[in-house]
């Protein structure tokens, strides 16, 4: 049974998502609850999997492929919780079907272990806080995006009647800045204690790293300032958010695919070394 649980776990995202979608476009609400209930249950057989996956008896194994399903399943676990009202859920239209493609990625393909020891309390602290920042900052895109969504159906009314089950746009905008502010911060505190322990920046491949994660910070920065003095909202703030969340992602995830998927290169070192590479 444990052996086609990636199988059904995907599945179960898969008709998360499309109940969802058809819960939208149909203007109907139990599909929305039909959908939630399918993503709990393919979020705990997902936390399964990644405990089969990446405790083991020699350490934590962080791959990249564990890596990017450990993201995948902290940004559906975000959203479920932030959706407790089963308001906002349609951001799961486009994450359930993302966290399925990357439990079977991870199921299907066989990355060389990447071993994480024991790390100190405050990388530790870095570790946790990047992955919640990554986590809360990917759900404000998808918000974003729902945000341009319904932009677009009140400009174009023939649609109309799909937005029974959504809130009101103003409202959906706010929730969307409060996770960017939230997702802010938690990357302000990553950058602070994972600068602390950096030394030699080129020799342990965090250049390109530490530039694109400072850039999108300043991104994410510019554009809560600008919705501050501004007043910054709808296709302007979606583009901002939208840019910066792509250079964010080409910080956690972009030199890892290059380096371990692409040109086949394992990462090796002490447990500090490797915890730095993984998420600043």
């Amino acid at each position: 049974m444990l052996s086609y649980l990636p199988l059904l776990t995907g599945l179960a995202y898969l008709g998360a998502g499309i109940s969802l979608a058809l819960g939208f476009f149909h203007a109907h609400a139990r599909l929305r609850y039909l959908g939630a209930a399918f993503g709990f249950g393919a979020m705990l057989a997902h936390a399964a999997i990644l405990w089969f996956s990446m405790a083991t008896p020699l350490g934590w194994d962080v791959n990249f492929l564990n890596s990017l399903s450990l993201a995948a399943w902290m940004i559906v676990v975000v959203m479920l919780l932030g959706s407790m009202g089963f308001r906002n859920l349609e951001a799961g239209i486009i994450a359930f079907p993302g966290a399925a493609l990357v439990v079977w990625l991870q199921w299907l393909a066989a990355p060389p272990p990447m071993m994480l020891g024991r790390l100190s309390p405050m990388l530790e602290l870095h570790v946790f806080s990047s992955l919640l920042a990554y986590s809360l900052l990917s759900i404000a895109a998808l918000n974003a995006i729902l945000v341009a969504a319904q932009d677009y159906m009140l400009r174009h009314p023939r649609p109309l009647r799909r937005l029974e089950l959504l809130p009101p746009l103003s409202t959906v905008e706010k929730i969307m800045f409060r996770l960017i502010l939230s997702g802010w911060l938690l990357l302000s505190l990553s950058l602070l204690t994972g600068l602390v322990y950096i030394d030699d920046l080129m020799a342990q491949h965090l250049a390109h790293k530490t530039v694109l994660s400072v850039l999108s910070w300043l991104l994410f920065g510019l554009l809560l300032g600008g919705r501050w003095w501004f007043g910054w909202r709808g296709r302007k703030a979606v583009n901002w958010a939208l840019a910066a969340m792509a250079t964010l992602a080409l910080a956690y995830f972009g030199s890892r695919l290059v380096l371990e998927v692409i040109l086949d290169r394992s990462w090796s070192g002490p447990a500090e070394s490797l915890a730095r590479m993984l998420v600043i």
